[in-house]
């Protein structure tokens, strides 16, 4: 999984090709496609982001996600990976305050 990175992007409206990001996390994006990894594929909002792939969450989906963080932290292994899950927490709940905001992960 070397190289590959997930960035996240904040919308205010569901993203399409001219939407632009409120804002964006592009410098932990290795860290936290190692860390997503380490969850069980297919589990919960978080253990759905696909890696090659855009997954988005909408600001009820971003709600869920936010109580699967702890779970995520605790696979963080170093100091780049815990902040790219803190970094994520804050983008999540950002979107789950947010009535019709999404979430983009963004993968290689």
């Amino acid at each position: 999984m070397a190289g590959m990175g997930i960035e996240i992007e904040l919308y205010a409206e569901r993203p399409n090709r001219r939407s632009r990001p409120l804002r964006g996390s592009y410098r932990n994006g290795e860290e936290l496609a190692l860390v997503l990894s380490r969850l069980p594929y297919g589990e919960g909002r978080l253990g759905r982001v696909n890696p090659y792939g855009d997954t988005a969450l909408n600001e009820q989906d971003a709600g869920a996600a936010l109580a699967e963080l702890d779970a995520l932290a605790a696979l963080a292994r170093t100091p780049g990976q815990r902040e790219a899950v803190e970094d994520l927490g804050r983008m999540l709940a950002e979107c789950a305050a947010t009535p019709g905001s999404w979430v983009l992960f963004v993968g290689d």
